[in-house]
């Protein structure tokens, strides 16, 4: 029999025993013209592929396989891709005449195992109580490879994508067929994951004789792959590094595979690291990030995905080391896609573009991020600057009824202002009883537009027994644009400063300073159905009011931490007022975003300060952002803690590095390692119980590393 008639039997036969025959004698002297691509290959009428966008099927997990029927179904699905292989490898035969006989050959043998291996799974599910036929099948792998152009696509999409991540499947599912006694089943996947090891092999093989010599095999994969295939189509739940080594591929490979992610069905979030924003807002187009304010943007700009999901994509300059994302990965942390840009901090970045350094749109394994379909977008925060990088992508988005002017206005850019936070403050402490744990209206900070409504803000401050007196830009970094006025007469830089900061039309917030204790955060999230919490965070600041480090206790999502009430002897009841009380301002809050029209992360930053006469108070709003914050990362973080543990999320300097006597943060991640050793527990995903992990790559990072400690008592931490 000629291979083509063959070929045409098992692609084109309508009936289960047509495409499993397997006659003798097969030869090709007569290969013919290449075939036209069927919509679909022959089959019976119970096996024909159920309507696309019919909803994904119920695909059985292992811990269903006690039940025989489960397994049965299990091994429905498993049959279908068996015959799906062997009616693609039908369709490259006769797609192909003109391919190399030895690679002909070799797909001939692939085809036998395929149709082998369809022939035990039917047998199987059989004694299992399901026929084959009885349950939806799907065409996922025919839409996926039967596009193909040359022989190159056939072993990228179905080799070296499906065929490879069956090198998981069948692992892993022999070890659950095993556990679940069923050792017939799982010495029937141990037969056919080695026959897969082969099948790989062979795709590898002609994949390094066809690809360009001048790229990896990874770089050379990922850019053949064609849509709606991506590299994490070719790995499993578990990923198998001795069957890949076994079939050829070499280390370079398997690990970027294995910390590779992109949505596999899933529409991603997309987001963004812009720290600036509050910048923009103050100065316009006129702000510049200092040099050292870029590096440290450089440094931090991964953090977002410990913000969002697997499927989710974070715009990064420059993506971390396989190295370190491997250990991300292992800690417990799913890995998001992560997409280079020229973003505003890179090195000589030119204006925000969809065009990467190359001036071509940026290709993810063969699909432009300007075609792909969006979830939602998320920012650090919304602003003139993310606005202008992220508007292209509006109309990529699915999953929001978001548009420009809904995700940044006016209104939303007057929350940014200390001088909005401080009067929301004061409106609402005139709504509340007077407490004396409470801070009084007097104590917040008063706006001022000009040094003549400045000097007498001052002055009455000061006639109220303050003699300290905080003067801060409404607009600006944090840490940044406030002076502190502790001298009994104004100085005249001081005077100057002001004068300055109000002649260009910025807003000063004139405060008396008040002896803090403790500061902490309230972090939450606004939603169309409302404002959420997500967590309580203890905050430490530098001297000059720059964040070093958030702290969470156990029950960090519940209530305020019972360190922040200690400071309180009386009420006997203070926990529950100090509840109350922000659970009041969260209903305040809630109300003045949705007239702002506002969506995505909220904190308010709050502090417990002493009074000369020694007594404690509660300011409860220093100030309200409308953004992600470090807190939010913090509390993110706790999500993969185990139960009972705490947290400290903290920025480690260069300078805090060296007089700890190290040379670099590789030396001092190697340390921390060693004398914090991660402590994980829990399968299948990990969480932590103890011990150190650094959110940064230490080989890459200049300025700042940011480290989460994990630990079962707080004051270890802090």
């Amino acid at each position: 029999m000629e291979l083509r008639a063959f070929a045409e039997q098992v692609l084109l036969g309508t009936t289960l025993e047509e495409k499993l025959r397997q006659p003798a004698g097969i030869t090709d002297e007569h290969p013919g013209a290449p075939l036209v691509v069927p919509t679909a290959p022959g089959r019976p009428a119970a096996l024909r592929f159920k309507p696309q966008g019919s909803g994904k099927a119920d695909f059985p997990g292992v811990h269903r396989l006690e039940n025989e029927r489960e397994r049965g179904r299990l091994l429905h699905f498993f049959a279908n891709h068996e015959l799906l292989a062997a009616e693609l490898m039908a369709l490259a035969l006769l797609r192909f005449p003109d391919a190399p006989a030895a690679f002909r050959r070799g797909l001939l043998q692939t085809l036998k195992d395929e149709q082998l291996h369809t022939r035990l799974y039917v047998q199987r599910m059989s004694q299992c109580g399901i026929a084959f036929g009885e349950l939806p099948v799907s065409g996922y792998f025919w839409r996926a490879v039967s596009t193909m152009e040359h022989p190159l696509d056939y072993v990228t999409g179905l080799c070296l994508t499906f065929e490879q991540a069956n090198l998981d499947f069948c692992r892993y599912f022999a070890g659950g067929f095993e556990a679940a006694g069923d050792r017939d089943t799982a010495q029937l996947l141990e037969r056919i994951y080695r026959d897969e090891i082969g099948h790989v092999a062979y795709g590898l093989k002609w994949f390094r004789r066809w690809k360009d010599p001048r790229q990896s095999d990874w770089d050379a994969f990922c850019r053949q792959l064609k849509f709606p295939l991506s590299p994490s189509r070719a790995k499993g739940i578990t990923l198998n590094v001795e069957g890949r080594s076994a079939a050829g591929f070499d280390g370079r490979f398997i690990a970027e595979l294995n910390v590779h992610s992109q949505s596999k069905g899933r529409t991603p979030g997309l987001f963004l690291f812009n720290p600036f924003t509050e910048g923009y807002l103050a100065r316009g187009r006129a702000f510049s990030p200092t040099q050292h304010q870029r590096r440290l943007a450089g440094d931090l700009e991964n953090l977002p995905q410990f913000l969002c999901r697997q499927d989710d994509i974070v715009l990064v300059s420059k993506r971390q080391s396989v190295e370190f994302l491997s250990g991300i990965k292992q800690a417990g942390f799913p890995l998001p896609e992560f997409v280079e840009f020229d973003l505003p901090w890179t090195e000589g970045a030119r204006r925000p573009t969809l065009t990467n350094s190359a001036g071509s749109a940026p290709a993810i394994c063969g699909q432009n991020l300007a075609t792909r379909k969006l979830g939602r977008l998320r920012p650090w925060a919304w602003g003139p600057d993310s606005l202008e990088l992220l508007a292209p992508f509006f109309t990529q988005v699915t999953g929001e009824e978001r548009t420009t002017d809904t995700s940044f206005n006016p209104a939303i850019a007057t929350l940014y202002s200390k001088a909005w936070s401080a009067a929301f403050l004061r409106k609402f402490l005139a709504s509340v009883e007077a407490e004396p744990w409470l801070c009084a209206e007097h104590e917040v900070g008063v706006a001022v537009n000009s040094l003549e409504h400045a000097l007498e803000a001052i002055a009455a401050i000061r006639g109220r027994g303050h003699h300290r007196v905080v003067a801060k830009e409404a607009l600006g970094l944090a840490g940044h644009n406030a002076i502190r006025l502790w001298e009994p007469q104004l100085l005249e830089t001081q005077r100057r400063w002001m004068a300055k900061v109000l002649h260009n039309g910025r807003q000063l917030v004139i405060e008396p300073w008040l002896e803090r204790v403790e500061d902490f955060s309230v972090q939450m999230e606004m939603g169309t159905g409302g404002l959420g919490l997500c967590g309580y965070t203890g905050l430490i600041n530098d001297r000059k009011g720059q964040f070093q480090a958030n702290w969470a206790a156990a029950n960090y999502h519940r209530r305020i931490p019972a360190r922040i009430l200690a400071h309180f002897s009386a009420p006997a009841d203070i926990a529950r007022r100090i509840q109350d009380l922000y659970g009041r301002i969260f209903l305040a809050l809630e109300a003045e975003l949705r007239r702002a029209g506002y969506l995505g992360p909220v904190s308010i930053d709050s502090f417990v300060y002493r009074t000369p006469e020694g007594a404690s108070r509660l300011k409860p709003i220093v100030e309200i952002n409308p953004r992600y914050t470090m807190g939010r990362i913090a509390v993110e973080l706790m999500q993969h803690t185990c139960p009972g543990s705490h947290g400290l999320f903290r920025l480690v300097s260069q300078a805090t590095v060296r007089a700890e006597g190290f040379a670099d943060f590789n030396a001092y991640a190697r340390s921390l390692r060693e004398r914090v050793p991660l402590l994980l527990e829990g399968k299948p995903v990990p969480k932590i119980r103890q011990g150190a992990l650094c959110l940064n790559d230490p080989a890459s990072a200049q300025l700042c590393l940011a480290v989460f400690q994990v630990s079962r008592t707080l004051d270890s931490e802090i």
